[in-house]
Parts: C-alpha cells; structure tokens; sequence
C-alpha cells in the first residue's frame, strides 16, 4: 500500500500522518527526514544530496525521487508506506511514476486534507514558543493558563518569525503556486479523495481511516 498525504500548511498533515502510519502498520517517509538519514549513514545518494545542501541548494528532483525509491525498498515489516510533503511538485509526481515500477509499487490513494485559507492563516499565526523550555501553545486550540506565560516553566511566550502574518502569506503562496497544480494531477488519474480538514483531529481522521479501510 502506497499513500500520499497532500494539504497546505496548518492542515495538519502531521498529526494526521502520525497516527495513520500508527494504526496502519505503514512506514512513514518525508523528504526532509530520508534526506537527513541518506547524509548521515554516507550513502552515496546522500553524499551527492549533501554537496547541494551545504552549498544551500535545493535538492534536485530526480535525486530526491532516487532518494525516496531507496527507501521504499528497505526491509520493513510494514503492510505499506505513506508519504508526507512529498511529491510537492508536479515535475517530482511525473518522476516518481517512472521510478515506481522498479520497486514493484504503484500508489493506491492521494489524500487531500482540504482547509480554508482563513482558518490556515489562524491556525498558523496562533502559535506561541516557550523562550525558556521551547514548550508549544496557541492562542485559540492550546492557550497557556495566563496570557503570554508558560504553564511549565513560567518563561515569556513569543511568536516565530515563520509563523507572522506576512510569512505565512508566503507559504501558502508558495503551496499555491507549486503544490496546489498536484491536485488536477492526481485527479486526472483518479487517485485523489478528499477530506474535510476544518473538523476536529478526530473528524479528520475517521474521514481518513474510512478512504484506507476500502484500499
């Protein structure tokens, strides 16, 4: 079993990830985390990643797309594998169907987790940090007890700058631009389901969890 979790940032595709690979039995790949593992154990695919990553480059597809086949071969005792955040382009999708078939995998569903964008932008810029213990709140889903003091260690909250208003603006424009196009992808191959995201984390996933039961 091959799943692609898709969605825009805020939509809560790692929570949900977590517990669909959890209840499912199903390896769990992001570019981000196989492209770290390829690094440090010095295989030859991550030292060539790491050459582009030290000089701050982006990854090429086809590297990432080779980085990703790789993983799907390794031995696990899974029924299958998600994958998270990736492809985020149309032009990593087209070479991720060239490299499946030599791993013997086809992918049997793309989840969308759909979510307006003014609820995004206030799930996004609500986020608040512990400047003592890194501790995580939100303004709306997770308040602290007292205003702008952390529960744990009474240290001052603050905002990141990645979750500002105008940052945020900025990845969602990004998502627009590069990942959105996926979804007409997916759905000319009529691969895509799509799930109401502005539910509850419970809404979200029984939503999820019914599209998998019928693979």
């Amino acid at each position: 079993m091959l799943i692609i979790l898709l969605g825009p940032p805020g939509a809560g595709k790692g929570t949900q990830a977590k517990r669909i690979v959890s209840e499912n039995n199903l390896v769990y790949i992001s570019t981000g985390e196989i492209l770290r593992k390829a690094v440090k154990e010095e295989t030859s695919l991550g030292f060539r990643a790491k050459q582009y990553m030290d000089q701050g480059q982006l990854v090429p597809d086809e590297l990432v797309v080779e980085i990703v086949k790789d993983r799907l071969v390794e031995p696990d005792d899974k029924k299958g594998a998600l994958l998270d955040g990736f492809p985020r382009t149309v032009t990593q999708a087209k070479f991720l169907d060239k490299v499946l078939p030599d791993v013997n995998a086809k992918i049997d569903r793309v989840i969308l987790i759909e979510v307006e964008e003014n609820e995004l932008i206030e799930r996004l810029t609500g986020r608040r940090v512990c400047s003592e213990c890194g501790a995580n709140y939100h303004v709306q889903f997770q308040p602290p007890k007292v205003r702008n003091v952390c529960d744990r260690c009474g240290g001052d909250l603050y905002q990141r700058d990645d979750d500002s208003l105008e940052t945020v603006k900025e990845r969602l424009e990004v998502y627009k631009q590069q990942t959105e196009p996926l979804i007409s992808f997916y759905q000319e191959k009529e691969l895509l389901s799509t799930v109401d995201g502005n539910q509850d984390i419970d809404g979200v996933y029984k939503q999820i969890n019914s599209i998998i039961e019928d693979l």
